[in-house]
């Protein structure tokens, strides 16, 4: 397996802290290599030899229940897939001060999104485009950051995590 990223799903909220430390020893008495967390502990940044994507993730998700004592729900992207995934942002309006959010979705989901672009009630972000696997959301002021997960679940009926496209262009270019 190249290098990937695990990125974890609520990983220290709702009364739950997950020291780095912890979540290191967790990934390499998986077996995994090269572990190391980015700027918070749900990116996890490792290699391993003869599992594929969705093992890795099983057992992640196995290793974690058993080390942290609950379920963390674990969406795995290579450092190449995350390429072209900063590759295909969406620009926003001109002259708008905008973030650009990535939300990664599981596997399959039961629900296919509405026509977009869909803009989120009670906001002004909008969620913009999908690669099946991915949605990309964009935000306008400060502090909408969570709304694009927490509108998709919903939509979805599916548990999805989301990240700054900034801090996965930053993986790329440290990781990649």
């Amino acid at each position: 397996m190249r290098k990937a990223v695990a990125f974890l799903r609520a990983i220290n909220v709702g009364g739950h802290v997950v020291k780095k430390e912890q979540l290191l020893q967790a990934f390499e008495s998986i077996g995994f290599r090269d572990v190391v967390t980015y700027k918070q502990a749900g990116n996890v940044i490792f290699e391993a030899d003869g599992v594929g994507l969705e093992g890795a993730r099983v057992m992640i998700e196995r290793g974690l229940r058993s080390s942290l004592g609950y379920d963390v729900e674990v969406f795995i992207r290579t450092v190449s897939e995350l390429r072209k995934l900063v590759e295909k942002q969406p620009r926003g309006r001109k002259g708008d001060v905008m973030s650009c959010l990535v939300t990664f979705l599981p596997g399959t989901t039961p629900n296919p999104l509405p026509q977009l672009p869909l803009v989120i009630p009670r906001s002004k972000a909008e969620v913009v485009s999908s690669t099946g696997r991915e949605v990309f959301s964009v935000t306008y002021l400060m502090g909408e950051g969570g709304l694009p997960n927490q509108f998709l679940e919903s939509k979805l009926k599916a548990r999805t995590t989301t990240r700054n496209v900034n801090v996965i262009r930053e993986i790329v270019e440290k990781f990649g």
